[in-house]
């Protein structure tokens, strides 16, 4: 079974559950400028951002999404510890791009430029990273 890639406009329990699983094993980089993952889940909630991979009824991994027009901002993407190394991530990021392209938009992969695990991510699949 896949990973299905959707944009979570209406988490059950259990989806913030798993969304905080997700985000207590992101590095502190990633979390920043909140406090902690709960914070950084409402927000991304409250703002239409959060775009999850799921497989079998449980998110394992999350991105923010920020959509401006012809460019999409990916960010904050992270996959639970558990299920790294998985493909779970490569889905998410590819599924943003199918959306994005079908909606006319360039899809850019967002972090903070002193972080070198996103760099060697994007460089892994061939995308360029966008320092924020």
């Amino acid at each position: 079974m896949p990973v299905v890639v959707q944009h979570l406009t209406q988490p059950s329990d259990q989806d913030r559950q798993d969304l905080l699983k997700i985000y207590a094993d992101a590095p502190q980089w990633l979390l920043a400028p909140f406090a902690d993952a709960g914070e950084l889940v409402e927000r991304g909630l409250a703002e239409g951002r959060l775009f999850t991979g799921r497989f079998n009824d449980r998110l394992l991994g999350a991105a923010w999404v920020e959509r401006n027009g012809d460019t999409w901002r990916l960010s904050r993407l992270c996959v639970r510890q558990v299920t790294r190394n998985r493909g779970v991530a490569r889905r998410l990021l590819e599924e943003s791009q199918r959306l994005a392209i079908l909606q006319g938009a360039a899809l850019r992969l967002t972090a903070p430029g002193d972080q070198p695990e996103p760099a060697r991510f994007a460089a892994h699949l061939g995308l360029t990273l966008e320092t924020a």
